[in-house]
């Protein structure tokens, strides 16, 4: 009998957030674990794999942003202030 090949099952990637809030929201909480120094070390190089990837979505959206408000400004970047 042929013995079973050891296949490693590679889990899925983590889904992509919804917004910017959920993002920021996930990279707290992940931020917390990771500080807490109670997580293995597999899943702690996992947490900051997770955290550099809701970091690069969390820039983009902001980017995409300040590239609206720069539209909307007529080319020229103003500070937002809350009137």
């Amino acid at each position: 009998m042929p013995k079973a090949s050891a296949t490693t099952v590679q889990p899925a990637p983590p889904a992509e957030p919804v917004s910017y809030e959920a993002a920021l929201e996930e990279l707290e909480q992940l931020v917390g674990r990771i500080e807490s120094g109670q997580l293995p070390l597999d899943q702690m190089l996992a947490g900051y794999q997770r955290g550099a990837a809701l970091l690069e979505f969390c820039r983009g959206r902001l980017e995409a942003v300040q590239d609206q408000i720069k539209v909307l400004d007529e080319g020229t970047l103003q500070p937002w202030t809350q009137e």
